[in-house]
């Protein structure tokens, strides 16, 4: 049936002349000129529309046009990781930014509210609608009925001559809706640099710990060895053998725990960067677990968040659209002017028997709506009043998060000062122990004290640079930096 139709519909349009421009159809070359004028980016928004719409086309970019939009720019490629490669931190980051699909969804929004945006800017161009139609009736007659088939086809123009700039008020509520959401993405891509630095500052600490606890293990056993030797001499008792036996056994506990903490690190961190089944095998990170001195102030770094925080923009962002929302809403009270031109073909067989078109101006002017109107504009206002209570919760929220990763660094930067001088303090102790130990004037519970002692501050540096480095990444990300 439906090929029956679209076979008759061409069937009516190709079968008769084609009327000429004087009366009042469209001619074949003037609908090339208004499919060439519909396909371009480059429009002729009707003298009455161009007052007060014009300017919210005139800035549009390839970027909103395109079907890719920003988000396609921005679209990660995949990178792959070389077997043996040495990763820095730069490199894990790059890594991560190709390949997290948190960030693929982002760029993903961002094209989606760019074709929102081409979908709003849709109002500017002319509406065209072909139909067709077949019904067949009987004619009751004497002596006998009569069965009729009849076609019909019609084209229909529509275009908005006049509506109070409506549509450019869609198109700036898209626009910045598609703002929102390349805000977002930034948002994305900083919490996605953040995870990495973290995880790989997390490495690197674990990583050191198990060098430090191996050491810790090589030591208890040399010590074991000496508590043997002397108790085989007869220079010490069993207590010095099985409290360093018990020591060791500790040591290799702790030990077995850091190496399982190291793994599970390495997962986090392939996860971070989006290979999450690549192995603790197929590659290494550099160890930069230095410190750079705390230049920056709290003001400062406030100051910075205010202006670059991506989540703050984006909320500013919908409070815009919202606030446009509100104008557009009061527009619904207006009236809008619309014009259409309509060709018609008829047939009770082909070729075609009759053919007719109409132009004319339509205007809308809603008189009564139910108070639609009024509450819909009411509704735009809270979305407003929403959207800046929002701002000011996420202003507050910025602040606190600012001061909290500023402090955190502060405190990191003191720690490492003092974990190092604990280190010396801890060394040389752990020296005069042993010495003293060896020399039978101490028992071994001084020694094994010193011993811990070391391996803890060395613990406790190596803690103090990995939560400096990963304070100094969180201050980044506050300020809505990479």
């Amino acid at each position: 049936m439906y090929r029956v139709l679209y076979l008759a519909a061409i069937g009516i349009f190709l079968a008769a002349p084609v009327p000429s421009e004087a009366g009042g159809a469209p001619s074949a070359s003037r609908l090339s000129r208004l499919r060439g004028h519909v396909g371009t980016e480059q429009r002729d928004i009707p003298q009455q529309q161009a007052s007060v719409q014009v300017s919210g086309v005139a800035n549009a970019t390839a970027a909103e046009i395109s079907p890719t939009g920003v988000g396609g720019l921005l679209r990660p490629r995949g990178q792959a990781i070389q077997p043996g490669e040495i990763l820095s931190v730069d490199r894990c980051v790059g890594i991560g930014l190709a390949n997290h699909p948190s960030i693929r969804a982002g760029s993903h929004a961002v094209d989606a509210a760019a074709s929102r945006v081409g979908q709003a800017r849709s109002g500017y161009y002319p509406q065209i609608t072909l139909s067709s139609g077949y019904s067949k009736y009987s004619l009751v007659t004497d002596p006998m009925n009569t069965d009729v088939d009849q076609y019909s086809a019609s084209a229909t123009l529509t275009q908005s001559v006049y509506e109070f700039g409506k549509t450019w008020n869609r198109v700036t509520i898209q626009q910045r809706f598609r703002d929102a959401a390349q805000a977002d993405l930034r948002d994305i891509t900083n919490q996605v640099v953040f995870s990495v630095k973290n995880a790989y500052y997390n490495v690197l600490q674990a990583r050191r710990s198990v060098e430090v606890l191996v050491e810790s293990v090589k030591s208890f056993e040399q010590h074991l060895e000496q508590a043997r030797a002397f108790f085989e001499t007869g220079v010490r008792s069993k207590f010095d053998v099985t409290k360093a036996e018990v020591d060791l056994s500790n040591a290799r506990l702790i030990l077995i725990r850091g190496e399982n903490l190291l793994r599970v690190r390495q997962a986090v961190l392939n996860n971070a960067m989006g290979v999450a089944d690549a192995t603790e095998t197929e590659y290494d990170i550099e160890d930069t677990l230095s410190i750079e001195k705390l230049t920056i102030t709290l003001d400062d770094a406030v100051r910075k968040a205010y202006e670059n925080r991506p989540d703050l923009l984006a909320v500013r962002a919908r409070e815009e659209a919202a606030g446009e929302s509100v104008t557009l809403a009061r527009k619904g009270f207006l009236p809008a002017l619309t014009g259409s031109a309509t060709y018609t073909r008829e047939a009770e067989q082909l070729p075609v028997d009759q053919t007719g078109w109409s132009v004319g101006l339509t205007l809308t002017f809603p008189l009564f709506s139910g108070f639609l109107t009024s509450y819909e504009v009411r509704e735009a206002k809270e979305n407003v009043n929403i959207a800046r209570a929002n701002e000011e919760g996420l202003r507050q929220a910025i602040l606190l998060d600012v001061k909290s990763v500023f402090l955190s660094l502060r405190e990191a930067d003191e720690r490492v000062a003092v974990a190092e001088l604990t280190v010396r303090q801890a060394e040389e102790n752990y020296e005069i122990a042993r010495g003293r130990y060896e020399a039978g004037v101490s028992d071994i519970i001084e020694e094994t004290d010193s011993l811990v002692g070391l391996r803890n501050a060395k613990l406790g540096l190596i803690s103090a640079l990995a939560d400096y480095k990963i304070a100094d990444a969180a201050l980044k990300r506050a300020m809505g930096e990479q």
